[in-house]
């Protein structure tokens, strides 16, 4: 897959957070922090990447310290956008807009969009970013979200004004939300997927689910 690379003044969409971004001061204190620490690295909100008119929006949980937040770019730099690449590249989802008519197009983003201590957001710090996620769930329209662990999915199914009880979290459930269709899977973590609570077969399980909501031959 292409990459679309970092972009260094994420505001330039409307729908991304400030590069300084204030809303969650745990989390500014820490983006300060490893600036001064890593000066090459990204180090800001990270945006969506892709295509701006989606089939699929896959939803994370926050960029990881030395991997998005490193590179700028959702999924990119470290053993969970391996994980998720692989997969995405089996069922046959573009992300780089450039696989020609019919492919469908996929985009990337997280719940939290900075990387917190220990890659733990908290309850707060969600909250605060749910309205980036509104709107970009709003602007692009896609015809299915994954995502990425119980976090992503409460994100999602609050962003669209649901209740999180109507719309349980569980490896490969399937939620109809209006003309959104919401697929869900553990996150790619390594720890998820070292330990096998979530392997290759598994994710492609999820992605084969998704795959029959475009309307396309399953992946083999």
């Amino acid at each position: 897959m292409t990459s679309s690379g970092p972009r260094a003044d994420a505001r330039a969409d409307p729908r991304e957070p400030d590069r300084d971004c204030g809303r969650c001061p745990r989390l500014a204190a820490y983006r300060a922090e490893n600036r001064g620490r890593w000066p090459s690295f990204f180090n800001a909100p990270v945006p969506a990447a892709g295509p701006s008119a989606p089939s699929v929006l896959v939803v994370g949980l926050a960029p990881a310290l030395r991997g998005a937040n490193r590179t700028g770019v959702p999924f990119e730099g470290d053993d969970s956008g391996t994980f998720l690449h692989a997969g995405l590249d089996r069922a046959g989802l573009d992300r780089s807009g450039q696989a020609g008519p019919g492919a469908p197009a996929l985009r990337i983003t997280n719940a939290v969009r900075c990387a917190p201590p220990a890659n733990r957001p908290n309850a707060a710090e969600i909250a605060a970013c749910r309205d980036f996620l509104r709107d970009e769930i709003a602007a692009t329209r896609p015809r299915c979200v994954l995502a990425l662990g119980r976090v992503a999915h409460e994100a999602v199914v609050a962003a669209l004004g649901r209740r999180r009880g109507d719309h349980g979290f569980s490896h490969g459930a399937r939620h109809e939300i209006g003309a959104l269709v919401l697929h869900d899977s553990y996150h790619p973590s390594r720890q998820n997927t070292r330990t096998g609570r979530l392997t290759a077969a598994m994710f492609d399980d999820v992605l084969a689910r998704l795959a029959r909501d475009l309307g396309r031959p399953e992946p083999r």
